[in-house]
């Protein structure tokens, strides 16, 4: 037996005897202690305190299987040095999470009173008559089990109270030696205060213009989007223009060879004209030499007929109407001659104005080709600029919505360093209260703390 629980045990009265029943009922209690454990561990499923205690099943295993070895070594009634360091290891786990005694207490009821029900259920024999019948041994082991169940609860419950008390102790010394310096920690605390609270305002005034600088600027980027979009459109109807542009010059300039090539066909035509208008003339003088010698020849005739007299007077009006014919012949010649010399200086002025007429096509082919080349360079570089202008818009329209969103984080900085610089005037006043007041911080954890600590703890722990 550990020295530590003589005086406890004798108190108590816990004889050897008493302990020798707790050691008998081990297996009885062991067989109790399953039905036990799971009617527990419902009861804290059932309460929404308890129940978030546990992460889940693995860790309800875990605590069940820790509950069971600590009460197989309670009925084992040793009350060695082992059960003494469980205890406290319990108990002052129990004081460091800041659990109250409540849950711990309320399970041993909740075991106490299964036990006792299976205990009640046994079969304890048979009858015996009346006034020969016997102590039943089941009350006395359960005697047993409830005194060394309360004793365990005390050993835990005063460690827990042993652990608080010396923190509490500890506490009140650390506050002690840190009460002169309390002050001056409380003055820097309001000098920090003070400049914490400015910093906040002036981060307030700040992100509020920068919140309507932002907001001004987003509007700016919306229009210029849209201006940018508009730019682009016009752009590309710009370059359709100059391919469709692009496509006419090089009809015109196809038309215009096709021109060129008739008038060098005409040029041909003429100059073969011309040609065969020589030979004309050619054919004209023939025909004005024949005319003269039938002249002639008439007049030969003539004579020779006057020479005839009488008999030659009919060959002598022949002879006049052959000249006279031969006369006409020469007059006729000599208009075509003259007709066909207006004829040659008319081809050959067409022929001049012909390739006048080339020549001026010839600059025409070369000026569309030119202007076609221009057309092409302005298309590309039109298709080129719709390209830029629609990377520009792209890229703006993301910056629009950046900028919307960086307004929309402003706002929430400005709102945010409203409220610090709410919360900063609350600590200043929370600080001057204190400090008026003359009065330590006392040291609270609150039940979200410490319900954290417990679902941590309870895991590696009995109760």
């Amino acid at each position: 037996m550990h020295p530590e629980l003589a005086t406890r045990l004798d108190f108590v009265g816990y004889t050897a005897e008493k302990r020798a029943l707790l050691s008998d009922a081990r297996d009885t209690i062991q067989g109790a202690m399953g039905p036990a454990l799971d009617r527990l561990y419902t009861q804290i499923a059932a309460h929404p305190e308890t129940a978030k205690m546990f992460s889940g099943q693995s860790h309800v295993a875990r605590a069940k299987q820790l509950q069971a070895e600590h009460w197989a070594h309670l009925s084992g009634a040793a009350f060695d040095a082992d059960y003494v360091e469980r205890v406290k290891r319990i108990g002052a786990r129990h004081a460091q999470i800041g659990l109250t005694p409540q849950w711990y207490i309320g399970s041993y009821a909740i075991i106490l009173d299964s036990m006792i029900e299976s205990f009640a259920a046994m079969d304890s024999g048979p009858r015996l008559p009346f006034g020969r019948r016997k102590a039943d041994k089941r009350f006395d082991q359960l005697r047993a089990i409830v005194t060394a169940a309360l004793i365990d609860l005390e050993m835990s419950v005063s460690i827990y109270f042993e652990q608080e008390q010396a923190g509490r102790a500890t506490a009140m010394a650390s506050l002690q030696e840190r009460e002169t310096t309390l002050s001056g920690l409380l003055g820097a605390i309001n000098e920090t205060v003070d400049a914490i609270r400015t910093g906040s305002q002036e981060i307030a005034q700040a992100s509020g213009d920068l919140s309507r600088r932002t907001e001004a600027n987003a509007a700016s980027l919306a229009e210029t989007a849209a201006s940018v979009q508009e730019m682009d459109q016009r752009l590309k109807a710009t370059a359709q223009s100059a391919r469709r542009t692009v496509e006419r010059a090089d009809g015109a300039k196809a038309t215009v060879d096709t021109g060129r090539a008739i008038t060098e066909q005409a040029v041909t035509a003429m100059e073969r004209v011309s040609e065969s208008a020589k030979g004309i003339d050619n054919v004209i003088e023939g025909l004005d030499k024949i005319a003269f010698q039938t002249r002639v020849l008439a007049m030969n005739a003539a004579v020779e007929a006057g020479r005839a007299g009488e008999a030659g007077r009919g060959f002598a009006v022949v002879a006049d109407l052959v000249s006279a014919l031969a006369m006409r012949a020469e007059e006729e010649a000599g208009r075509a001659r003259d007709q066909l010399t207006a004829t040659q200086a008319d081809i050959v002025a067409a022929v001049g104005m012909v390739e006048k007429v080339d020549g001026a096509l010839s600059n025409i082919s070369g000026d569309v080709a030119t202007v076609n080349e221009l057309l092409s360079q302005m298309a590309s570089d039109n298709q080129a600029q719709a390209s830029a202008i629609t990377e520009v818009s792209t890229t703006i329209g993301e910056m629009d919505r950046a900028t919307q969103q960086n307004a929309a984080m402003v706002e929430e900085t400005s709102a945010a360093a409203q409220n610090l610089a709410r919360e900063v005037d609350k600590l200043a006043r929370q600080a001057n209260g204190f400090q008026d007041a003359g009065g330590a911080p006392a040291a609270a954890a609150g039940p979200s703390a410490a319900a954290r600590a417990t679902v941590q703890a309870l895991g590696t722990m009995a109760f």
